[in-house]
This record gives C-alpha cells, structure tokens and sequence, in this order.
C-alpha cells in the first residue's frame, strides 16, 4: 500500500528516557493526488549553473535544523514527552526562519542549530496548515545568518537538476541531487486543503527532511519540502515540494501578521473533459449561495479559461475572501454565468 508521509522525525520520550526512534507521523492524514502536467514549449533560461558542490557551498549554511518539544497525552495515563525534528532555512537577516507547518505544530519549545553548531531558542510567528508553512524567529547574531534567496518556481523545467539540503534522520546539512519529475502536481495540507502546483522529485529527501529547501542550480529555493509517497515508509524516489511562488506569498503575510488568509468557494473539484466538476457543493458556502451545484462544469473564472483542478485552485488561491469572481460552466449542456463573493477559508 502506497503511502503519502510528512517528512518529520520523532522521538518519544517519557519520564527522562527514551523511548522510541524515528518514526512516522499521521501518515493517513495527508495524500498526494497526482495529476498529469502541462509540458510548456518555452525554454528553460541561460544561466551558468553550479555543480552540486557549489550549489552546497553556497547555500549550506543557510540551512537550520529545527528541533520542537511537546507534550502528549499517554495511553496508560499521564503525559508523555515528544521531540521531533525537521529542517528550515534562514530566509532574512532579521531572523526569520522558513520550515513547516506540520514540523512545529503543538510544539511548546523550539530549537534551531546553526551551521557552526550554534543552538538557539526560537519563537513562532506564525503559521499556515493550508499550505503547511510556518515562520519562526530566532534572535541570532548576523555571523551565523546566511539567509537563501528564493528563486521562481513557475520557470522550473521538468528534468532540470535540484538539490535538496536538511537533516535527514538528524544528519544535519546532508545534501542530495535529482530532478524535477513533474510539475503541477497536487499535495494535501495538513488541514485538508489542496496545495497546487507542488514538486515533484527524485532527490533522496527523508524523515528530517520537512521544511528543508529544495534548490536550483543557482543555489536559489524553488520549493521547500514536504512529503514522499512511499511503499516503505522511506525514500522511493518520489518526494514532494511547496513551491517557491507559493513561500514568497504565505511567508510575507506570516512575516506582517502572523497569520495568511485564503479565498474559498466552498467546493470539492475533480477534472472533466472540458473543465472542472464540481463533486460537491457545500452547504452555505459561497458556490451554495451562487446556486452552483454538484456536477455543474467550472470552464472558466474571471473569462480566463479552466482546463484542471490545479487551475481552478490556484486563480482562487490568488483572490482574497471578499473578493468578487466571475464563474462560467456549464449543467445540463447549457452555459451559465455567475458571479461569487470567495469567503474566508474555514480552519
């Protein structure tokens, strides 16, 4: 059985001792649906690229890993201590460090190791399960902070070389190497939520590896990673990115205020022929409201045609709730045309 798993590592410990190694976690809580992606007749630009070598020189000692403390509650009663461990990047000079949502989550205590071996305490700015991004904050001085530049994922190739740089099983700064699989793929939060436009690649990422960056040959971060899709419970080669696009939008809003807010329609979507369907149409939603319905559609919004879920997603992903959008479809062969007010997405 295939299973889509966080790329978090946990350590159990109770009453002082430890109990457990690394593990999974929620495996059955997160899935990763895949769809085919466009192939674009553009070029990939000119550039000089590095080599895996100095793309890890340039970039390694931007690359943190990040260890959280929580408490559990025990089976056999009382509470239980939890350590789990992932991986981060610095993303300015002020502190601000870039991981996931699902690596700091319930933690009651952060720690980030620095390149030199530095450990420092670290505080949450915020986070987002809907993308599974979060920000912490360190307060390091400037000599141990190399912030990574974030590149554009939306010029990524399928084939073109990347680097994956975290702390895999708690070997902090291991580098590995691969290629993009595929493009436009689709991940689901940790709340549900779809993430469009993910990464696809072959670069061996593991447990630790969450929240690390995923890098282009210039040493810029075109996604961070997130999840594999494994028979194992390990590497199989097939691991899965937050794209950049993606970071650069969620990371600004934590960064302001400590909290990001998404546009929702209210529905579940699949693919058609000639659209997106709409599989369901929740209750008192804005597409309820509209008088959308299961079944109807969706072949364009805002007169810019829909070919897939992921195109649907991301020009919803891209308004604000109070937004007002133009929906075009089509039920029972007929066109319609409606206008929505997007809500605020639930939690």
């Amino acid at each position: 059985m295939r299973r889509i798993v966080p790329l978090i590592a946990v350590a159990l410990a109770s009453a002082g001792f430890a109990v457990g190694g690394f593990a999974l976690v929620s495996p059955s809580s997160t899935k990763t649906v895949v769809r085919p992606a466009p192939v674009s007749a553009q070029p990939a630009a000119q550039v000089t690229p590095l080599s895996v070598t100095g793309v890890y020189n340039r970039t390694a000692n931007g690359v943190v890993e990040i260890t959280v403390s929580s408490t559990d509650s025990s089976p056999f009663g009382g509470a239980q201590r939890q350590q789990a461990q992932g991986s981060g990047f610095v993303y300015d000079s002020a502190g601000h460090v870039v991981t996931n949502d699902h690596v700091v989550d319930g933690a009651q205590s952060i720690s980030v190791r620095f390149w030199n071996g530095a450990t420092y305490k670290a505080t949450l700015v915020g986070a987002d399960p809907s993308t599974d991004l979060a920000v912490i904050k360190v307060d390091a001085p400037a000599s141990v902070l190399h912030p990574l530049a974030l590149g554009n994922s939306g010029s990524l190739q399928v084939g073109q070389p990347v680097v994956a740089i975290g702390s895999p099983f708690g070997l902090e700064n291991s580098v590995t190497a691969g290629i993009v699989s595929a493009l436009h793929r689709e991940m689901t939060a940790p709340n549900n939520f779809t993430i469009a436009d993910s990464i696809q690649t072959d670069a061996a990422i593991n447990h630790g590896n969450s929240g690390g960056p995923l890098l282009d040959l210039s040493g810029n971060v075109v996604g961070v990673n997130a999840q594999i899709e494994s028979d194992s419970g390990g590497n199989d080669g097939v691991g899965f990115a937050i794209p950049s696009s993606t970071v650069r939008s969620i990371v600004t809003q934590l960064i302001g205020s400590g909290s990001v807010k998404h546009a929702y329609l209210g529905v579940s979507i699949g693919t058609a022929t000639n659209g997106v369907r709409l599989e369901q149409v929740r209750p008192g939603t804005p597409a309820a409201k509209a008088a959308l319905q299961a079944g109807d559609v969706i072949t364009a919004i805002g007169g810019k045609t829909v070919r897939s879920a992921s195109d649907l997603s991301s020009a919803i992903d891209a308004k604000k709730p109070g937004d007002r959008v133009t929906l075009t479809y089509t039920r029972n062969g007929q066109t319609h045309t409606v206008t929505v007010t997007l809500a605020e997405r639930p939690s």
